[in-house]
């Protein structure tokens, strides 16, 4: 190709999970252009330095990419590599976003030591969790169970859970096998809707990189690249971030495209969801209908409240 370049310098957390994505990332660009200069710029973000409050309360899931944003800007890195459910639905105007690769397994996983389900589990486990759209879910289907905050890393959370400050802990399926800890997950959640772009990863670059666009566009894999397509479009109509709890998950089968999506309240009491199908080429409009749908079935409701002052972590 004549005009990769020579060198690519990419962004990255620094955290166990982030570098393996990154490596990834890096030997599949290296396989498929011999003699590419592949170098990392590791760097620690503010969402990873702020582990003692939920990530909703200190400004949401920007927090995981803005310094590598800024390390493109600067010029001081080429792309950089994200978990997709990190990606604020919104990007600033001077960058593009492409997927990478397959999608790993979507669902979240239940991790637990002594028991082999969230139903199994005593009345009042604690159980860990680091996300609203996932508490908004399980108090609904496990109200008897105690859902409680959970930051840090992978490694951080599952040492956590073995030192007995957890009955029981959720975490991305799709983190856990990529750090080779599949033998953990005791179950996966079939019934609850993973956050959007959950195990898709995605590479954020300059938008006027003619080079690295062309360089990136063979690892786009289409049903993963609909798939994304069609989630974020729901997030954007329904405004979705770390505060709102907010789910979808596109199944791509050959032309066909399932979406699912939800929109609640924390604490479970509201809850709306909808699901559309249709054709996988028109994945990003069926996205917004399907966000319409939520919004026009109790989501506005849902919105107006989550929008009100919280006093001890609930709706006011």
């Amino acid at each position: 190709m004549s005009n990769t370049p020579s060198r690519i310098r990419i962004a990255t957390r620094e955290s166990k999970l982030a570098l393996v994505q990154t490596h990834f990332v890096a030997a599949g660009l290296r396989a498929a252009h011999p003699g590419l200069e592949v170098d990392l710029v590791p760097m620690t973000t503010k969402g990873d330095r702020i582990l003692d409050r939920p990530l909703a309360q200190v400004g949401g899931k920007g927090l995981f990419i803005k310094e590598l944003e800024v390390a493109l800007d600067e010029g001081r890195a080429d792309i950089a590599v994200h978990s997709m459910k990190d990606v604020p639905m919104v990007l600033p105007g001077q960058f593009s976003l492409t997927t990478f690769g397959a999608r790993e397994v979507a669902l979240d996983a239940f991790v637990c030591n002594h028991h082999e389900s969230l139903a199994a589990l005593p009345a009042g486990s604690r159980v860990g969790t680091s996300s609203l759209r996932r508490e908004c879910q399980l108090r609904r289907a496990h109200p008897r169970l105690e859902f409680v905050p959970l930051r840090g890393n992978v490694n951080t959370r599952l040492a956590k859970l073995d030192a007995g400050e957890y009955e029981a802990i959720i975490l991305a399926a799709a983190g856990l096998r990529r750090l080779g800890f599949e033998d953990r997950i005791r179950a996966t959640i079939n019934d609850s809707i993973p956050a959007i772009g959950q195990g898709i990863l995605a590479i954020e670059f300059a938008g006027g990189r003619a080079d690295l666009a062309a360089v990136l566009a063979p690892f786009e894999q289409p049903q993963t690249a609909q798939a994304a397509r069609a989630e974020r479009a729901v997030g954007l109509v329904v405004e979705g971030s770390c505060e709102v709890p907010l789910g979808a998950f596109a199944r791509v089968d050959g032309a066909r495209v399932t979406l699912d999506a939800f929109l609640g309240l924390p604490d479970g009491t509201l809850y709306v969801r909808e699901g559309i199908e249709g054709d996988a080429a028109a994945a990003e409009a069926l996205g917004t209908e399907l966000g319409q749908r939520l919004l026009e079935g109790g989501g506005r409701e849902i919105l107006r409240l989550l929008a009100q002052p919280r006093r001890g972590g609930q709706v006011a």
